[in-house]
């Protein structure tokens, strides 16, 4: 008789074989509601620290002031884009993109470290779920008493529990959504015109599609969001190694699983530490079975571990049946922190943070395009004199207003026209300043030449932007 433990794989196999054999499985089956038991330990307090750190972050920012204006204020139609003290513009676009990379470099590198651990603590849906599954409890009960509650047949009591649990739900999805549009409205201003029912049309659809969307898939779609929904699910796997950490169940120590009671000497029977009480099973919001293997429905949570912890605890077994770790660690070789895949997603995340940072600390908010006539190359000017005509687009991206001064350089000779001689620019103000540059051509030889535009603030704010342009002068009337 074969004694050997039948592996995850082998035993998810032989009940996907039997039940077809059996006429039970369906490619079209529903899929069955899922009631996630509650459970407390270590990872579950991270998870409640990180809702409450995130979805403060959430509510609380539209409200901080700063410097007379909102902390973080995406304002679209004005087209600034308001950081605490730093206002970025659409020409500001190369820092979103580098930001952008940035992030997704870093959900690399926590994923060939940690796994999915994004997905368990600090994914949107995750952690709105959270909050809905903590009113459902607090409204209709624990797993026991919501399961009891969703197969009784429709009575005052669970009408009234049914109400209340969906009108807190709306209330927080219309909060959400209110929050959300307040990022790109003044709060303030958003809530006045709430309480007076002026709200413009694209707020109002705004607020209530994503206080829509935060009560549906919260309330109704959940895990079905991470199972079919969610790209990253699909392609976790290819940032995963044996060396990644991911949540797995120590087979070697938990097989034969099987009940016993408390106390009894259960390696005489042949018994590992599992005692099969499928708590495990019961605490994972997704559904799944950790011991049958690694899924890709697995978010990383932690709740296994949890659930199981705290069963090894009431039996005196030691911890760790299920706990965070690796496929060369299950198997007793060493783990390696420092692999190829790590050590490049590191070094591009290093880099990259640093030119990010780098960028922001020289990021000079003052900016001058210059546009050539494009219908005369030169022309001639009073005294001889060959002119060029520039169109300059001035903007001034700081918060002050500031007066400013138009110099060139390159050629000897260079004298430059405005009107006025001093710009003065409005914090956001695009200035379109028509500017002539002519040179004595005795004094340099003909054709093209680079030259320098520098504009420069007068007070004490010391900002300043030089940009090179092309000067055209006759080749035949030019000094050779």
């Amino acid at each position: 008789m074969n004694t050997e433990p039948k592996t995850g794989p082998r035993r998810r196999a032989e009940r996907q074989q039997a039940d077809a054999s059996s006429g039970m499985e369906s490619m079209y089956q529903s899929r069955e509601k899922i009631y996630p038991r509650e459970v407390h330990g270590l990872f579950q307090n991270l998870r409640t620290f990180a809702v409450f750190a995130l979805l403060g972050l959430f509510y609380l920012l539209p409200w901080v002031p700063w410097n007379g204006r909102q902390a973080v204020l995406f304002d679209l139609p004005a087209r600034q884009f308001h950081l605490f003290g730093i206002t970025f513009w659409p020409q500001d676009f190369i820092y979103l993109t580098l930001l952008l990379i940035i992030c997704a470099l870093g959900l690399f590198f926590v994923t060939a470290v940690a796994g999915r651990v994004w997905c368990g603590y600090a994914c949107p849906q995750t952690v709105w779920t959270e909050v809905f599954m903590w009113v459902e409890r607090v409204i209709e009960g624990d797993r026991a008493k919501r399961m009891k509650l969703d197969k009784a047949p429709w009575t005052f009591d669970k009408i009234r529990k049914k109400t209340a649990k969906h009108g807190l739900w709306i209330a927080l999805g219309l909060w959400t959504g209110f929050t959300f549009v307040g990022f790109f409205t003044p709060i303030t201003d958003l809530g006045a015109r709430v309480m007076t029912a002026e709200l413009g049309g694209w707020e109002t659809f705004w607020l209530l599609f994503y206080g829509f969307a935060t009560w549906g898939n919260a309330g109704f779609l959940r895990e079905n969001v991470c199972l079919y929904m969610c790209p990253y699910a699909r392609f976790q796997s290819a940032m995963f190694d044996r060396d990644t950490l991911i949540i797995s169940y120590d087979e070697s120590r938990g097989e034969p699983r099987g009940p016993r009671r408390r106390g009894t000497d259960y390696n005489s029977q042949g018994l590992g530490d599992c005692i099969d009480c499928h708590m495990c099973v019961q605490a994972c919001p997704t559904g799944i079975d950790i011991r049958d293997g690694l899924q890709y429905e697995c978010i990383a949570c932690g709740a296994c571990i949890d659930a199981c912890d705290s069963v090894m605890d009431k039996m005196n077994y030691p911890r760790g049946l299920i706990r965070y770790t690796t496929e060369n660690a299950l198997e007793g070789k060493p783990a390696k922190l420092l692999r190829p895949r790590v050590v490049i997603y590191g070094l591009l995340l290093l880099a990259l943070s640093a030119l990010f940072v780098t960028g922001i600390a020289m990021r000079t908010p003052l900016r001058m395009d210059i546009i050539p006539d494009r219908n005369t190359m030169y022309r001639e000017a009073d005294g001889g004199m060959i002119e060029n005509v520039y169109t300059l687009k001035l903007m001034n991206m700081d918060q002050s207003p500031h007066t400013y001064k138009l110099s060139a350089s390159g050629l000897e000779g260079l004298e430059i026209l405005t009107r006025p001689d001093s710009i003065e620019i409005a914090p956001g103000e695009v200035r379109t300043l028509p500017a002539r540059i002519r040179v004595d051509p005795s004094d340099v030889r003909g054709g093209g030449h680079d030259i320098r535009l520098t504009l420069s603030a007068t007070d004490a704010s010391g900002l300043t932007v030089t940009e090179e342009t092309r000067f055209h002068l006759p080749v035949e009337g030019g000094v050779r």
